[in-house]
């Protein structure tokens, strides 16, 4: 797998089984549960989830990147003014963060290395 492509898209969702019922009736993808509160879809071009969420959807999409090495690309991130807005953390596969760029958008990378 490349660097710094666009790799995943994450979503906000107030109902997961709702939102996962219209999607595979509406579009055929293919969901995969993680517990109460996050939802994976594939077969829709670009791989993707649902988090569950009680606040309101502003903007519910989040664009996940990917990078082999997560300590590299925070510093660069961080050197060229980006803002961490959430720090690293681990989930079943990999680990990510978040970032802020210069125009306030929040992007996120992951690695599974």
């Amino acid at each position: 797998m490349s660097n710094t492509h666009i790799n995943y898209i994450e979503f906000k969702a107030h109902d997961l089984e709702k939102i996962k019922q219209f999607y595979s009736e509406c579009f055929g993808w293919v969901f995969t549960d993680y517990g109460g509160t996050y939802i994976a879809f594939s077969e829709s071009g670009l791989d993707g989830g649902f988090e569950k969420t009680e606040d309101k959807i502003v903007n519910g999409a989040l664009v996940v990147l990917y990078h082999e090495n997560l300590d590299s690309i925070r510093k660069k991130i961080i050197e060229a003014k980006g803002i961490i807005s959430i720090d690293t953390f681990s989930f079943p596969g990999g680990s990510r963060f978040h970032f802020i760029d210069p125009s306030g958008n929040e992007l996120a990378v992951w690695s599974d290395k």
